[in-house]
């Protein structure tokens, strides 16, 4: 009899060592394990040159320039179900290397940056649209300049492109997002990137393909 409550015992607290597991990975989810995502799926779906992106070791987001309040919601975004990104956006002079999702939901631009709805994807020919906070992930975007690479990957390959012209529009500008015969991507933010309330403009940084080896349509 003790032997056989031994074991139910032994049992019950392995059942709940796996509970717990699994409830810190849910709980952990946020822009690493998203790109790790990716990486996972790109390695699967892509060419076996995608695999050794994939292994790439990659550093948690510095927010050393981010408000408080979006450094909050970035940590309360954490907590939110898994997200598989459509791609990873990189500019390597500002130290940026962040997931793009589908949409630009406030969760999502939270924990990332987002694909504007209507413009090409990532890894598709024409203007692909991402957006970001002016206050987290875009706000090294003050730094720019004419000529930095902007490199976005998707599961089907990775582009680079080289910026052309940053300017600052209005909202109701969104003629900047029409489709380009060119490869061509267009990085939206709010401006100015300090002013306290709701941004009146919009600032724009506007990138042309140098070289890419997608799959997608040339």
């Amino acid at each position: 009899m003790l032997l056989f409550l031994e074991r139910a015992f032994l049992a019950i607290g392995a059942s709940l060592v796996a509970i717990f597991a699994v409830a810190q990975v849910h709980g952990a989810v946020g822009r690493q394990q998203a790109l790790d995502a990716f990486r996972v799926a790109q390695a699967e779906a892509a060419a076996p040159a995608a695999a050794s992106h994939a292994s790439r070791q990659l550093t948690p987001p510095e927010k050393t320039l981010w408000a408080e309040n979006r450094i909050k919601a970035y940590e309360d975004s954490l907590q939110a179900p898994p997200a598989m990104p459509q791609g990873v956006l990189r500019i390597q002079s500002l130290a940026l290397e962040v997931p793009i999702f589908d949409d630009t939901s406030e969760l999502n631009l939270n924990r990332g940056v987002g694909w504007i709805a209507g413009t090409s994807e990532p890894g598709q020919a024409g203007n692909v649209g991402i957006a970001g906070h002016r206050d987290g992930f875009f706000r090294v975007l003050k730094d720019i300049s004419v000529g930095d690479v902007i490199d976005v990957e998707s599961l089907s390959g990775s582009t680079r492109y080289r910026v052309s012209e940053t300017f600052i529009v209005e909202p109701e500008d969104i003629h900047v997002l029409d489709p380009t015969a060119e490869r061509s991507v267009t990085l939206v933010t709010c401006y100015p990137f300090y002013f306290v309330g709701h941004a009146p403009q919009r600032f724009i940084v506007r990138g042309v393909t140098v070289d890419s080896n997608s799959g997608s349509d040339p």
